[in-house]
């Protein structure tokens, strides 16, 4: 069952200022059952040293693209000293913007939705499918040149006929 939650990308005071706890509270939620996922994904997918690339259209298919690329680029932030991760996820999760959210007590409440119970380099294999997997999605779609391009060269359909003005009868 895929989860239509919508991705959250303000702060909880933001929220809070402006009566959208409810949609904060429930994207962080699906932040957490994304990485929850993501875990069952890679120990259910990996074998005889192998991730299985289907692992990521699992969780694909219930969070889509956007809440999965986030939730593992949060991951990588705050695992960044962490060397089995590879230069290139690295870089690209830090053109990702994470958006801060502090507790009361000094701590971050995005480190909720780490994804820490799948050994560091399983979750970058993880992550560079998936990187891959949106990169081959974003080819197969047309680019909006493109398709205004193809629309320019379509020539519009003929008028319709319409009531004869009186000077035409």
């Amino acid at each position: 069952m895929r989860d239509e939650t919508l991705l959250y990308l303000q702060t909880g005071s933001y929220a809070h200022e402006h009566g959208e706890l409810d949609q904060y509270r429930a994207s962080y939620k699906a932040n957490i059952a994304c990485r929850d996922a993501i875990d069952r994904a890679i120990a259910g997918n990996y074998h005889d040293n192998c991730l299985d690339p289907a692992c990521v259209g699992q969780v694909l298919e219930q969070f889509g693209y956007e809440r999965m690329l986030y939730v593992l680029a949060n991951t990588v932030q705050h695992k960044d000293h962490d060397g089995r991760i590879s230069r290139d996820n690295r870089a690209w999760a830090k053109t990702v913007r994470v958006t801060p959210a502090p507790d009361g007590f000094g701590g971050d409440r995005n480190a909720y939705f780490v994804v820490d119970r799948s050994h560091t380099g399983l979750m970058d294999m993880f992550l560079t499918l998936a990187r891959k997997a949106y990169a081959l999605e974003q080819e197969k779609k047309p680019s909006v040149r493109e398709s205004l391009n193809r629309n320019a060269g379509q020539q519009a359909p003929p008028d319709r006929p319409g009531p004869k003005r009186e000077q035409e009868r």
